[in-house]
């Protein structure tokens, strides 16, 4: 079995931002010449997900909405008593998750015809990364 490893560096201009990683995600594995196997793609940070979703218009600002009525900013959250303002940012990630596993299969991301890789900011404008790792044969 081989591995490879890669990373992905997002400095948001917004707090929350939504961003298709697909063809970052596909370049990875075409570079690591993996025919059969799996793609872990993940956050590495608690403030930020990952997620596969179709690009369809106005999903995206139907999931912002979904995740603002159930962890709406500005709340006042026990977490903020450390100093923090992110607390909604935390929620989120959690019910966005943080990473997902993709199978590959012939070299190529073994997906439904519309799904798509999805970055998701939730406490932005600073550098984050997410670790692509392709594992197979």
């Amino acid at each position: 079995m081989k591995f490879h490893t890669e990373y992905l560096w997002f400095s948001t201009k917004k707090r929350r931002e939504y961003i298709n990683i697909t063809g970052e995600v596909e370049s990875v594995l075409r570079k690591s010449g993996i025919m059969e196997g799996l793609i872990l793609v993940s956050a590495m940070h608690i403030t930020a997900g990952v997620y596969v979703n179709d690009a369809e218009s106005g999903l995206i600002q139907d999931i912002d909405k979904w995740l603002d009525e159930i962890a709406p900013f500005g709340k006042n959250y026990l977490h903020h008593r450390t100093g923090e303002d992110n607390g909604d940012a935390h929620l989120k990630s959690m019910l966005v998750h943080h990473q997902v596993v993709i199978p590959v299969t012939a070299g190529r991301l073994d997906f439904g015809p519309w799904q798509q890789v999805y970055y998701a900011e939730f406490d932005g404008m600073r550098r984050k990364r997410v670790i692509i790792k392709v594992m197979g044969e």
